[in-house]
């Protein structure tokens, strides 16, 4: 490979060390970075003129100037895998545990020793795997859970998701990854109805009631008086075409026969709780003033 062929490859970055190794001369490599056509972005890695900076570069910058031994992890790497469609503004590395380096702004490092099934090459960087990133990446941005369960669809099985949990176990984050993980691989959607009643019985609202009757169907969580039916969505993944047919047969019946409908997430019950419990009560107070 020659340099113009890395350099178009890695969106215009390159490293002294890959430099080096093509017989590019220290002497050509420092002249090029006094007169600014080769424009420093890291201590050692560079930005050749006539490219402008990109997503990819980015990754490709902070790696290079981590070296061979880091690894590229959390949303950077959910990013560099495919599962998330932009990278966000800092670039997550991985370094040994006895790796010590002083960070540059925009990267953020953690020391760790990985389980090689835990590092992968993917587009020439060394990356940490399909597991260990979407469980790292889930609970720390927004909507968490409906990227995980979008990677769940999309991008990985649930067994291979579970086994990078169970060689990550204590590491930092992997509770909040734990317990999202025992919620999507509840087939019944039970935990995400409990999780619905609990909210109402907290905001103080009564007489609803669980498993509520309807004809051939069953509400999740009803308020029968006022006819307001919630139908807890759960996680997609599980779902098949007929489940998904009839849970939409049984939202059109409910509207049929004149109950409110309020559908919520997993993400809107435990992101946007406050939002879920004012939407309820408003439906509920303007059902019991038309009653009144």
């Amino acid at each position: 490979m020659t340099l113009e062929q890395l350099i178009a490859r890695q969106d215009g970055v390159v490293s002294r060390a890959q430099a080096l190794r093509l017989g590019v001369p220290a002497r050509t490599i420092s002249d090029r970075v006094a007169s600014g056509r080769w424009r420093p972005l890291y201590p050692g890695v560079y930005l050749v003129g006539g490219h402008r900076r990109t997503d990819h570069g980015r990754v490709i910058a902070a790696w290079l100037w981590a070296g061979p031994r880091a690894t590229i992890a959390g949303p950077t790497a959910s990013y560099w895998h495919g599962m998330l469609d932009r990278r966000l503004p800092r670039t997550d590395l991985i370094v040994p545990s006895t790796m010590k380096r002083k960070r540059p702004p925009g990267i953020t490092v953690r020391r760790r020793d990985l389980d090689t099934a835990d590092r992968v090459l993917v587009r020439g960087v060394a990356t940490t795997s399909k597991g260990l990133s979407v469980l790292e990446t889930a609970p720390v941005i927004h909507r968490g859970a409906q990227f995980l369960d979008r990677a769940l669809q999309k991008h990985i099985g649930f067994d291979e998701l579970y086994d990078a949990y169970t060689r990550s176990m204590g590491a930092r984050g992997m509770r909040a990854a734990g317990a999202l993980l025992v919620a999507c691989a509840d087939r019944a959607d039970s935990a995400a109805e409990r999780l619905q009643m609990r909210l109402l019985r907290q905001a103080g609202l009564t007489g609803f009631v669980r498993q509520h009757p309807f004809g051939p169907f069953l509400i999740d969580v009803a308020f029968p008086d006022s006819r307001l039916a919630i139908e807890v969505d759960g996680w997609a993944w599980h779902k098949d075409a007929e489940s998904f047919l009839n849970d939409r047969r049984k939202g059109n019946a409910l509207v049929e026969a004149g109950w409110t409908l309020l559908r919520f997430t997993w993400t809107d019950l435990t992101e946007t709780p406050d939002d879920t419990v004012r939407r309820i009560r408003a439906v509920l107070l303007r059902t019991n003033a038309r009653g009144a």
